[in-house]
């Protein structure tokens, strides 16, 4: 604040106190003696150094009167704690020994405004009034009774009348010390530097219930404030502080107007209820307010909904839930903490009309407090009240309970006759009674003692100020119980520096110890994400972590690694369980029942036609190819053991080598034989002379060369891209993630197996399309006919397996579906294969070996030239030549 406006402001109050002086102030009559007397709605005792005191001795009036009611706790407790402090003070020999403090105290009437016009009574004293032009109407000088000089103020209790009467006290540098105003504007040192507070600032009771709110568990709650500095400033440092901690969310902050409205507090109650879930409400307002608040939650029928948490100025009054005990059970209140002080009420109850004159209030409490009337002309006909006779007695005939700033009071006092004294030893050393260095008192000398002051309380605490004049933060925690219909503010817990609550003391009602709740929304379940309300941090909306994301934190989630899946709550990744084909599975016993059984007979036409190696039969079969054959034949039932096989390194390289060599062996063989015998009658066609390589070893060579093409493309496999098992997670990678598995299998995709496979096939189809064009040739002549059928048969089978297993591709049983389709395909066309090639033969070898017999021997040219006719015939009228030619042929053949 400028210089300047300083000035401007003290000339305002300068004129304004001239004008009250002259207009107002009592002047004309001589003081009159005593220890204290009423003078101007005030009380003025006597003394060398005096005092201020500000108490809201009445409420606010109504209907445009300035005071209300009478108000005996707030009020008069307080006011006699003042006058009990000055007489302690006074007759203490150790404390300002031969100093008399006497006061000047005066009723707020809970108004900020008509304080402000109390007030100007402490700075009267320092206007200088000029009399000059003033003369009695006899000519003569006025008389002017002049004003005690205020050197400091105990009070005011409202935060907002504190603040106002700062205002003027900090221009005429008189100090000030209140015992109940908290509002956190009070500690701007800046603006406030001559208020000083024996109470904690409303930061502290802020932070305590902010505490408070996170120790119950709840998260949402409304504020209420009665308008003026106390509540607005006391909510705002609770939302400050609940912002600042986080956790807790303020569902909307309701004021209470200064002058409200009939209806206004049922409109409240209708707007808290907007919010219901937010059931706890902070309330800082005057008792006043706190009442009327909850006599509108009873006639909305809210008993039991809202939990209140009352500030100190709730506290642990009586007025405030006088007939609303019901409305308010379960009231969480906070007060600075505080010891009844035995003395005062000894002191208090006391008093009577007789001895405590200087109080001028104190008849109409006795009134107020006993239900009586002092004057005769008050009691109307028919009432049931009584004449007052001077001998109630407080406490005995009617109830008494301390109030509970009356402590901070006697503290407040104190702190100022310790600074007082202080002064008075630096100032005026070894001088009895007052120096001139203290007259008149300089309240900014005075205003460094005051912040200096150190000493044991009234109840025992120490009373100091920081360097904004505030009172370090001390509370008890109440809550207001009903226990077998007794009503009681029950010491809960405390708060100095942190919170120590007994949660298991406290009793709600209609849940009994069960704890209600006030949240905006419900705690999210396992595997659930909190999706926030835009700018109301403590509602959200609760997702699922749906498919593969697990809860990551409290608001995301996160997508489990490709080789894991959520748990059952989705709250963390598992392994996903890796399956194989395993040897126990239906899907794997038929195939290898099948190759078992095909490797047995196999092995068994091996033996036969080993023991058998020299008969016709044998020979005529063409040994060698027919033992390559089978041996193609015995790698295709082999085949599927190393399909079924857990896949590695070495399972899943022998796969890559034998699934399609098996095929080419016997197929390059069978295309080795069709093409021969292909060549011979093309060439008997033409001539009757023998076409090239068909002998044995021209038949091995060819076949070799066929097979050796298959390797070639397989090593070639092996060196672009080395084989290796992997783990598929795609395969079975199912909407449900709980049906999700890994497929443990070896490197070998489709489009691999189509190449592996491929040139079997064209193996095949050439050895299909040599099977066709021999068609012709005599039945059973050097097998081409049952060569023929089993060609046809084979394309068969491979047909119907290419739809099978690329048509389940997107089956969740693929792998089981595949492997089994393609081993039995394989071990199929081996069986066809082996059937109609060679079970016939070792049929005629071991059941008819009459027919296992030689033949005479011709040449080879009269054979093929017997056989071209024998063909020729053939085609005409039937004509069928015996056999002879034909066994001759393939004997003939066999030795060249």
């Amino acid at each position: 604040m400028s210089w300047a406006s300083v000035c401007m402001e003290r000339l305002s109050f300068c004129l304004l106190l001239s004008a009250w002086s002259w207009g107002w102030a009592p002047g004309g009559a001589a003081k009159p003696k005593g220890q204290g007397y009423p003078h101007m709605n005030s009380i003025r005792i006597d003394g060398d150094i005096t005092l201020g005191g500000l108490f809201p001795v009445h409420g606010r009036g109504t209907e445009g009167k300035a005071c209300g009611e009478l108000k005996k706790e707030k009020g008069i407790h307080r006011l006699e704690a003042m006058l009990f402090a000055l007489d302690r003070i006074n007759n203490d020999p150790d404390l300002l020994p031969n100093i008399t403090l006497g006061a000047r105290i005066l009723d707020t009437c809970s108004r900020d405004t008509h304080a402000l016009e109390q007030s100007l009574t402490f700075v009267q004293a320092l206007i200088e009034k000029d009399s000059t032009e003033v003369r009695c109407v006899n000519g003569g000088p006025p008389i002017i009774t002049k004003p005690e000089r205020v050197v400091g103020v105990i009070g005011a209790s409202g935060s907002s009348v504190s603040i106002m009467v700062a205002n003027i006290l900090r221009l005429f540098k008189i100090p000030q010390i209140s015992y109940a105003s908290t509002a956190p504007d009070l500690s701007d040192n800046s603006r406030y530097d001559f208020f000083s507070r024996v109470v904690p600032s409303d930061t502290y009771q802020a932070q305590a219930m902010v505490d408070i709110v996170k120790a119950l568990k709840w998260n949402y709650v409304s504020t209420l404030a009665s308008e003026g500095s106390y509540g607005e400033s006391g909510v705002e440092a609770f939302i400050q502080k609940s912002r600042e901690d986080g956790g807790v969310c303020v569902a909307q902050s309701v004021k209470i107007p200064r002058e409200p409205k009939a209806g206004e507090f049922d409109k409240i109650i209708r707007r808290l209820l907007e919010t219901s879930h937010a059931r706890a409400v902070i309330i800082f307002a005057n008792e006043d307010d706190i009442r009327r608040v909850l006599e509108a939650a009873k006639r909305a029928n809210q008993t039991g909904h809202f939990i209140w948490m009352g500030s100190d100025s709730w506290g642990s009054k009586i007025s405030p839930v006088l007939h609303l005990e019901e409305v308010a059970e379960g009231s969480v209140t906070i007060l600075p903490k505080r010891v009844s002080v035995r003395g005062f009420d000894r002191y208090f109850s006391s008093r009577t009309l007789d001895n405590n004159r200087r109080n001028i209030w104190f008849a109409e409490f006795w009134e107020d407090n006993f239900h009586c009337k002092l004057s005769r002309h008050a009691l109307r006909k028919g009432s049931s009240i009584k004449k007052c006779t001077n001998r109630e007695r407080i406490g005995q005939d009617s109830s008494y309970e301390q109030e509970g700033k009356v402590q901070f009071v006697i503290d407040a006092v104190y702190a100022m006759g310790h600074a007082l004294h202080n002064m008075h030893k630096n100032l005026c050393p070894g001088k009895v009674g007052l120096c001139s260095r203290m007259d008149p008192v300089d309240g900014v000398e005075l205003l460094k003692y005051i912040r200096n002051v150190n000493f044991s309380g009234i109840a025992g605490t120490p009373v100091t100020f920081n360097e904004n004049g505030d009172a370090p933060g001390r509370y008890d925690i109440y809550q207001y119980q009903i226990r077998n219909s007794t009503p009681e503010y029950k010491v809960i817990g405390q708060w100095t520096d942190h919170l120590s609550l007994k949660v298991e003391n406290m009793l709600w009602p209609g849940s009994g110890s069960q704890l209600p709740s006030s949240i905006c929304s419900l705690p999210c379940k396992p595997g659930e994400r909190k999706k926030l309300v835009k700018g109301i941090p403590c509602c959200w909306h609760c997702e699922r972590c749906d498919g593969y994301q697990y809860q990551l934190d409290e608001f995301h989630c996160k997508r489990c690694h490709f080789n894991e899946r959520p748990n059952e709550n989705h709250t963390s990744c598992t392994p996903i369980p890796i399956i194989k084909l395993e040897w126990s599975s239906p899907w794997a016993v038929v195939p290898v029942f099948i190759a078992i059984v095909g490797i047995l007979a196999t092995l068994f036409v091996v033996i036969t036609f080993v023991r058998y190696n020299d008969t016709p039969i044998v020979k005529a079969s063409g040994r060698e190819l027919s033992y390559v054959l089978l041996t193609g034949i015995f790698l295709c039932y082999a085949t599927t053991f190393l399909m079924i096989a857990e896949p590695d390194l070495s399972t899943c390289s022998l796969r890559r080598i034998f699934l399609g060599l098996g095929m080419s062996i016997s197929y390059a063989a069978l295309l080795t034989k069709t093409n021969r015998i292909y060549r011979i009658f093309e060439q008997g066609k033409k001539s009757v002379s023998a076409p090239r390589f068909i002998s044995p070893a021209s038949q091995l060579v060819i076949t070799f060369s066929l097979i050796s093409l298959q390797l070639v493309g397989v090593c070639i496999w092996f060196i672009v891209d080395p084989s290796h098992s992997v783990i598929d997670y795609e395969d079975q990678r199912t909407t449900n993630p709980h049906f999700a598995r890994g497929i443990l299998k070896c490197d070998i995709s489709d489009l691999s197996l189509i190449c592996l496979l491929g040139y079997s096939m064209l193996l095949m189809v050439t050895c299909t399309v040599y099977a066709i064009k021999t068609r012709g040739v005599p039945e059973t002549f050097n097998e081409a006919k049952p060569i023929g059928f089993t060609m046809y048969t084979t394309c068969i089978v491979w047909l119907a397996f290419i739809p099978i297993f690329f048509g389940t591709s997107q089956s969740a049983e693929k792998m089981y579906i595949q492997t089994t389709t393609l081993t039995i395909s394989v071990s199929l066309s081996a069986s066809v294969s082996l059937g109609m090639l060679y079970m016939p033969k070792v049929y005629i070898i071991l059941f008819h070996p009459e027919q296992n017999v030689p033949k005479r021997k011709r040449s080879l040219k009269a054979v093929v030239t017997a056989a071209t006719m024998s063909n020729k015939f053939s085609q005409k009228g039937g004509f069928r030549p015996n056999g002879e030619a034909k066994s001759e042929l393939c004997e003939n053949l066999e030795t060249q």
